[in-house]
Order: C-alpha cells, then structure tokens, then sequence
C-alpha cells in the first residue's frame, strides 16, 4: 500500500497492527524477565512444556540485559499518541505536514464544533493543544473499544475450555512449544499472565533475527542503506548503542494468519515463508539468502544475530528442525489465533 500526499510513496517497513496494545510496556533495557512465563497461569492439562529463551550470544549476555517494549518496530514510542502522530507526520504516509497544518483540519471538520464542546472553546489557541488532543481521543478510542482486544480467537475459547483443537492443531501447538524444535513459545508467550489476563503471543523483547533483504523496496537499492532497528535510522536516540543494532521489536501473533507482509521489512508474504525462514536460516541459508549468507545486516553487528536459541542453534549438518507437513500443523494452530471464533465452525 503506497502513502503520501498522492499515494504514491512506498513506506519502508511492514505496518504493525494497531489491535492488542494496552498492555505494551514503555520503552527499556533491562533484565530478561524470565519470570514472567513462570508466573504465569498455568495451560490446560496435556499442554507441552517449554524451555525458557536463553539469549546468550547478545554483547549483554554478561549481564542479560535485554530491550523490550515501546511501540513501533523499534520501540522509539511509549505512548499510542505518540504512535498515532508520526505516521500523520510522516511524508510517506499520511503527509499530514505539521501539528500547525493538521490544527488547520480540525478546524475545518465538520466535526468541529463538537469538538470545542468536548475540549473547550479556547482548544484551537494553540495548535499543538488540539492535536494532542484529537490523539488523546484516538488512543482512548483503541484502549476503551473492545474491537481492538477481543480476545476471541479459537485458542482464547480453547484456554477457557470452551473449544476443542483439531488433529493438525494439537500437533501444531506441541510443535509451537517445543524447546528443540520450533521453540516459537519461547518469544511468543501463550499462558494467561500471573493476574489470569489472557496472553498476548509476545515477550515485548527485541531480537535480531537476520531475516533477507527486501529488494521490493526502492530504499534498498542503495547496497549501503540499512535498516538497524532500534539503532536507527528512523529511531535516532539510540545510534551508538551496537549491541542491540539489527534488533527489532518481537510482535504478537494474534491474527497472525490474516496478515499479508512479516516481518519489519515485510520480505514475506505467508507464513509458509515465514516458517521455511526459521527452519533454513542456520541449516540451509541458500534457501534464504539471494547469496547463501546474510544480507541485510552489515558485517559489524552479525555478534547482535540469535544462534543460541532453537531453531537457530542447528547446523546444517543437523538439518532443519521441521518437516514440510509439521509447518503445515503449526500453520494450522497459528490460525486459532484469529479473532471471531464461533463454536461449531
């Protein structure tokens, strides 16, 4: 999807989903909060067991310091103002200019009036007032709408007893939980939370996975341009710290099976990709890379990559973790992630 004044302008990375945010924490580098999964509540009786992520091979494993939270790829926001600003800012995107011209549109909506009823008569004194809150607006619209958290997929009503997983679904959750195989557990928490909230298929940890170079992208046709996640270059506070370039933020997998791009830079398209991603990255790499090795992470930053934690641990003397039919099982319970499950379908 192109933005910009004229839809014309290709953005640079996938679009995040806005759905499941009121939990996200703030921005922060800290310890791996490990404890977070052993707290938690526990799963229904007969579901697998999983082993903890060990994230070992970081420049911080000394100390285990980890970045997780914010919003965007790369953590830069803490709020979802914050969020719902810069892609109306952004020339690539909505183009919306300034805070003084998007003032000007609120001045001029047909909602106007109603507006001044609800923020007062003197909030368009000052522009940078009333856009911040029109975004205050729109942030409690995503907190307070339930459309945006309904916790109503397959495996909610599977967690509450009220649904029963097919054959391919059963086997595609052992296999999501499996320490030695797909591991996808290990970042995508599946439990209820210590307070029994339901679980959001994230840790809110950044990895550095090492996906390929999107040449669909017009910005990477310069060999010289990368984009380093938390160290930039949208993000611009944190350019210098180089543990953590090539880290982007882990997301949800909520809804996963609907999304059409993955990954930050959107390089696949279905999750068959994604999934044959994470088997051949460390075990067959010319399957993945265009030249059979990284491509889009310079040379300097490769120490940042996970190859301590399954499936990235194995060799290609071992093979891929995953058989075509077992990533076809695992497909087949990422989409009990979706919302709008009724029983009997």
């Amino acid at each position: 999807m192109s933005g910009g004044r004229a839809l014309a302008s290709q953005g640079v990375r996938a679009v995040p989903s806005l759905m499941y945010l009121e939990r996200q924490p703030n921005f922060s580098i800290g310890p791996d909060d490990a404890e977070n999964e052993t707290a938690a509540a526990p799963l229904p009786s007969g579901a697998p067991a999983i082993a903890v992520k060990s994230a070992q091979n970081t420049a911080q494993s000394a100390q285990n310091l980890v970045p997780q939270g914010g919003l965007f790829w790369d953590g830069r926001v803490n709020t979802l103002q914050g969020q719902a600003l810069e892609p109306l800012l952004n020339p690539l995107e909505m183009d919306g200019g300034s805070v003084e011209r998007v003032a000007r549109r609120l001045r001029s909506a047909p909602y106007a009036a109603r507006f001044t009823q609800l923020f007062g008569p003197q909030i368009f004194d000052r522009a940078d007032n009333a856009v911040a809150e029109a975004l205050f607006a729109v942030a409690r619209y995503q907190i307070e709408d339930p459309s945006f958290h309904p916790y109503s997929s397959k495996y909610d009503a599977w967690l509450e007893g009220k649904a029963r997983f097919s054959p391919a679904e059963a086997r595609g959750y052992v296999l999501f939980r499996d320490p030695g195989g797909a591991n996808c557990a290990a970042c995508h928490l599946d439990r209820p939370d210590a307070n029994g909230l339901p679980p959001l298929l994230t840790d809110h940890q950044f990895e550095a996975l090492g996906v390929p170079r999107n040449m669909a992208l017009a910005s990477n046709r310069n060999p010289r341009s990368f984009d380093l996640g938390i160290c930039g270059p949208v993000r611009t506070d944190m350019k210098h710290a180089t543990p953590y370039c090539g880290m982007f933020l882990t997301p949800t997998l909520r809804n996963v099976a609907t999304r059409h791009a993955y990954f930050h830079n959107g390089v696949y398209h279905t999750l068959r990709q994604v999934l044959d991603f994470y088997d051949f990255r460390s075990t067959r790499p010319q399957r993945i890379y265009s030249h059979g090795a990284i491509d889009d992470l310079p040379a300097a930053y490769r120490a940042n990559l996970d190859t301590a934690d399954a499936p990235f641990d194995r060799t290609p003397a071992q093979g891929p973790p995953l058989t075509a039919s077992q990533e076809r099982d695992i497909i087949a319970f990422l989409q009990t992630l979706t919302d709008g499950y009724r029983p009997g379908r």
